[in-house]
């Protein structure tokens, strides 16, 4: 359906930020410092809609190479929903991906629409959220160093494992950005896991946390919440690794949030037992 006055463009880098602002509103928690991360990926993949030259809606595609793309992101201003302006934004993200999968971590509400939009079911995320409560130390945990410590290919050889898809640009910048406190686990000098930390609008979200198992992953995430900040610390858990949502729990964190993640076709196959945290929601 077309509307008079309506257009949909790439955002700016403000842009984005006022996008952000929007998931802010949402309840989603965005980190302080997200979307200078998040334009590093792709920063052709942001669009917003104009209606009369005011942003009233938004959608990111973010593409990862030939083969993979990320949807997140997708609001429409409150005043302006049920209008036609936000599939026609959708309709204008999807087309940056081509060809490419895309994958999304959808809310409980929009699954079935999702499901007209060629979008499969896969699995269900938690978040979960809270004050962490310590635990001792796990036996052959390794031993936590900072990320930088560990040489990059090492790091990436990990992410490839756990992501399906390269990312180099992006966890570069994710790992250094302001505000990031990243950690690695080392047993026998060996990667076994990393993970980071960062501001968010409340609190503090671990993402990504991927560790060989449960004893490294929670190694990390225990070094993680200890580093400085205020409030709560919340991690966003695929639930088909049990380990993770075990992990969640030992914490005494609780659900405050969930999400379907889902895809429109296949995509490379990863170690799903070493994803005990998500990167984010809104990039994968």
């Amino acid at each position: 359906m077309a509307v008079d006055g309506f257009t949909v463009r790439t955002a700016t880098a403000d842009e984005v930020g006022t996008i952000l602002a929007w998931a802010e509103a949402e309840g989603w928690n965005p980190g302080a410092g997200d979307a200078a991360c998040f334009r590093t990926q792709d920063p052709e993949g942001f669009f917003v809609g104009l209606l009369d030259g005011v942003p009233v809606s938004a959608v990111s595609v973010v593409t990862y190479g030939d083969a993979f793309a990320f949807l997140g992101l997708y609001i429409v201003r409150p005043e302006h929903r049920g209008s036609g302006l936000g599939m026609a934004t959708w309709r204008a993200g999807l087309a940056h991906a081509g060809t490419r999968t895309v994958g999304l971590d959808g809310v409980v509400a929009q699954q079935d629409n999702y499901r007209r939009s060629g979008f499969a079911y896969a699995h269900r995320n938690v978040r979960f959220g809270g004050v962490p409560a310590g635990a001792a130390p796990g036996s052959g945990a390794g031993t936590v160093v900072p990320l930088a410590a560990v040489p990059w290919e090492a790091v990436l050889a990990f992410d490839a494992a756990c992501f399906p898809a390269e990312r180099a640009a992006f966890l570069k910048g994710w790992v250094s950005a302001p505000g990031h406190h990243a950690l690695a686990l080392l047993r026998d000098g060996a990667l076994a896991g990393f993970g980071v930390i960062r501001p968010s609008v409340t609190g503090r979200k671990v993402g990504p946390l991927f560790a060989l198992d449960g004893t490294a992953a929670g190694a990390l995430f225990d070094a993680l919440a200890a580093t400085p900040g205020d409030g709560p610390v919340f991690l966003d858990v695929p639930e088909p690794n049990a380990a993770a949502v075990d992990l969640a729990r030992s914490r005494g964190l609780a659900p405050a949030f969930e999400t379907a993640r889902m895809y429109t076709g296949p995509v490379r196959p990863i170690r799903d037992d070493r994803v005990f945290g998500i990167t984010s929601f809104e990039l994968g």
